[in-house]
């Protein structure tokens, strides 16, 4: 958001929804299909799947013993 010069307050207004709940999605990385949708045009994301829909996976997620 910063590299296209959006603050969080800026964001949460082109969404609809207000600072504190675009706050706590940020928070949960969680957001809807049309919230997720209207970023990726906004901030003309390329690889929305790596950023929407990455899973980090620590050693212990690996871990099959």
């Amino acid at each position: 958001m910063a590299e296209h010069g959006y603050t969080a307050s800026k964001m949460a207004e082109q969404l609809g929804i207000t600072l504190q709940t675009f706050s706590s999605k940020m928070r949960r990385g969680i957001f809807n299909s049309d919230e997720m949708f209207k970023m990726v045009e906004i901030l003309k994301i390329d690889d929305p799947v790596a950023i929407f829909f990455a899973k980090e996976v620590s050693e212990k997620d690996t871990n099959t013993h």
